[in-house]
């Protein structure tokens, strides 16, 4: 008979935890992500650089908001102007809770990147995008940090050279906690659902 009672015992018990597990699934806190989840990542927390108009930024700055992360350069012909766009367009997208988004370009070609440059560039894009310029000694361990790739692909000439990159976005809660990675292409759609998602705890 004991055996018997906790035998029930376990299986209510089971019971009870597949119940608190389905609740948990269908709550909006347990809204699933459509990039890659990497909430508890132990890299690229923070960044401490330039931005185009000269003043010292990090991810401190910008509580409050969810902030988009890529990696580029100014003469990239497609990935970097596409990407910018998409992200100008969830903004869009994004109605009223627009402010609570904040774009950020970091540039991995510091050489022909200067800031008035990076200021101009993001203008095409949307005017409260920031643009950041690491110095070329930064670089390097900037990007080993956020484990992304750049590579400089000699041209005709010296300064005709383009940028081999890693081109996905990296995307944190209003907390500046690191939580999403989208791979290039993974479209507007995907990326506003996700911003939206992170925007709901802050609300």
């Amino acid at each position: 008979m004991l055996k018997r009672n906790t035998l029930k015992l376990i299986a209510v018990s089971a019971l009870s935890a597949g119940a608190v597990a389905i609740l948990a699934a269908c709550s909006p806190d347990a809204a699933k992500l459509r990039g890659v989840d990497i909430t508890g990542a132990d890299y690229a927390r923070d960044f401490r650089l330039t931005d185009h108009n000269g003043q010292v930024r990090s991810l401190q700055d910008f509580r409050g908001k969810v902030v988009v992360v890529f990696f580029g350069f100014t003469q990239c012909p497609d990935v970097c102007p596409t990407s910018m766009q998409e992200l100008a367009e969830v903004k869009q997208q994004l109605g009223a809770d627009a402010d609570r988004l904040q774009g950020i370009f970091i540039t991995v070609d510091p050489e022909r990147d200067q800031l008035g440059m990076l200021k101009a560039y993001m203008g095409n894009f949307d005017p409260t995008f920031l643009a950041l310029r690491p110095t070329p000694e930064q670089l390097p361990a900037l990007a080993k940090d956020f484990k992304i790739y750049y590579k400089k692909v000699e041209g005709k000439t010296p300064t005709s050279y383009s940028m081999d990159h890693s081109a996905g976005s990296y995307l944190y809660d209003p907390a500046g906690r690191l939580r999403v990675y989208h791979r290039y292409g993974s479209g507007v759609a995907a990326l506003t659902d996700d911003v939206r998602t992170l925007l709901l705890p802050a609300r």
